[in-house]
């Protein structure tokens, strides 16, 4: 019997929740993604200057929740939201995301008056075993193309330990 190599298994690295906006709308974004994990957001500020959206250098554009613990409990509850339903041009090299529209889909939670009907962004990272060499500062390492996770990858493992459909 031959064995599984345990350096090629797929593991989930973390799951980021984010919101976009400026001004009141940013800040209802910022209640719904505390609602939901009960931490405090990082803002995101923005660099560039566009005139069109009214966006200038310093202000702030959106906040980013980032989970790698009890990962895979928020991840199951978002994927309900959808129905379990995801497209293949969603899933790009070592992760995926998807959109939810409104966060009143999701079970267990409630409408909230102060933040309306709002929708944010969820953001799926894959790893495998040995990626902590190619990010470490001292004696960095190249990763080589294998150890990357491809599309095929995320789709089988999320069949099968999600029940997950891709259109």
């Amino acid at each position: 019997m031959k064995k599984e190599n345990k350096m090629r298994e797929i593991k989930i690295e973390k799951v980021v929740l984010s919101v976009g906006g400026t001004g009141e709308e940013l800040e209802k974004g910022i209640k719904l993604l505390k609602l939901l994990t009960g931490k405090n957001p990082a803002k995101m500020i923005s660099r560039k200057r566009i005139p069109t959206w009214s966006v200038r250098p310093g202000l702030v554009v959106g906040a980013v929740i980032t989970l790698r613990k009890g990962t895979e409990e928020i991840l199951k509850r978002m994927l309900v939201s959808i129905n379990n339903v995801l497209k293949k041009k969603q899933i790009s090299e070592n992760n995926f995301s998807f959109g939810i529209k409104e966060y009143i889909e999701i079970p267990g939670v409630e409408y909230q008056r102060e933040i309306g009907i709002r929708g944010f962004d969820v953001t799926l990272v894959f790893k495998r075993c040995g990626k902590r060499t190619g990010i470490k500062k001292i004696k960095k390492g190249k990763i080589p193309k294998k150890q990357r996770i491809s599309r095929e990858e995320i789709i089988k493992f999320m069949e099968d330990h999600f029940q997950t459909e891709f259109k």
